[in-house]
């Protein structure tokens, strides 16, 4: 049950990624731009959340990559909005 949760926060943020991504591609609006790639940070913390929980569950702590992946993920959204302001 656990993996399903972790699995379904991992394919929503890929979905996320993926469809800011694809609008960005259209219109060009570049927040789309950072926003997409802030999802795609947390598509891959939400892969290393399933990976740590469910793989490597006591021999490999993962705990401080998956917050170095997601800090970076949230910095590019912030770039995105400070300094890429229209």
């Amino acid at each position: 049950m656990v993996g399903l949760i972790y699995g379904s926060c991992a394919f929503t943020a890929l979905l996320c990624a993926g469809l800011l991504l694809r609008a960005y591609r259209r219109s060009g609006y570049r927040l789309l731009l950072w926003s997409g790639l802030c999802f795609v940070g947390l598509t891959l913390n939400n892969l290393l959340v399933v990976i740590d929980k469910l793989l490597f569950k006591i021999e490999i702590d993962l705990g401080t990559p998956r917050l170095v992946v997601a800090l970076l993920a949230m910095l590019v959204l912030l770039y995105g909005l400070i300094w890429d302001a229209e």
